[in-house]
């Protein structure tokens, strides 16, 4: 039997979970080495604090990259597809600009 996986990695969740994790361990360790049980609740309130803005902070970099890859793939969509070329634009052999073939001369040689 092979060890069940996550069908997707949440990287950011990890972090969260080993930073909850902490917040429960810490003031563990501090009581057993003597710090009093108000400085490890004031430890575990600002440990809390500070993993859950961190956590906000990792959901909204998350959602901004899938904003930003959503917006790179419709730009890469977009280069993929004939774009308009304008009111200017010509086609056909030597019309580009700079190249005018002419069999006589014109009127200002």
């Amino acid at each position: 039997m092979q060890p069940s996986r996550r069908p997707q990695e949440d990287p950011a969740g990890d972090v969260v979970r080993w930073a909850a994790f902490s917040c429960l361990l810490v003031p563990v360790v501090l009581v057993v080495y003597g710090t009093s049980f108000g400085g490890a609740a004031v430890a575990t309130l600002g440990l809390a604090a500070v993993t859950a803005a961190c956590r906000v902070l990792l959901r909204h970099s998350e959602q901004t990259e899938r904003t930003g890859r959503n917006a790179a793939r419709v730009l890469a969509e977009d280069r993929l597809t004939p774009a308009h070329r304008g009111r200017h634009s010509r086609s056909g052999a030597g019309t580009q600009r700079g190249c005018q073939v002419s069999g006589g001369m014109s009127p200002h040689d």
